[in-house]
């Protein structure tokens, strides 16, 4: 006599469930940033109360292109943009790196992800950022050997 409607209702209950269960499946995405270019300015250290301390740099990458004429061998002018990236760095063994070895200057592969984040300025005038947080540096070059 019960055994019918218990059966619907356990039924419903799994199918329900599953239903549940495959809208909270994880799903992958990816957050990837690969630069290549030259340091901007010598790094600095700094620390927020309470909060492990950062390495910060900045980094230029640059891009070239031909304008006015669509073939490579014929000149045309050439046009150059260079787009300066703040790049952040929090692991403790890659932090103390960047901040003694990087230098104003030095080519640099960093890899890396994005993030935006806010802040308050001295104003007290929130604002906005967009910061590449390295997960790793290669040393390309030094600015110091290359005046040498």
């Amino acid at each position: 006599m019960f055994r019918r409607p218990v059966l619907q209702v356990l039924r419903w209950c799994v199918r329900h469930e599953s239903e549940i269960a495959s809208n909270f499946v994880l799903e992958r995405s990816l957050n990837r940033v690969q630069l290549l270019g030259r340091v901007g300015q010598d790094p600095v250290m700094r620390q927020v109360e309470g909060k492990n301390p950062v390495t910060i740099f900045s980094l230029a990458t640059n891009e070239m292109w031909r304008s006015g004429e669509s073939e490579v061998y014929q000149m045309g002018d050439v046009s150059q943009k260079t787009t300066w990236h703040r790049i952040s760095v929090f692991r403790p063994g890659l932090r103390d790196v960047a901040y003694q070895y990087v230098k104003k200057g030095s080519r640099i592969y960093v890899e890396g992800k994005v993030d935006y984040g806010e802040y308050t300025d001295k104003n007290n005038v929130r604002r906005q950022a967009t910061t590449i947080i390295a997960d790793n540096i290669i040393f390309l070059s030094d600015q110091t050997k290359e005046k040498a």
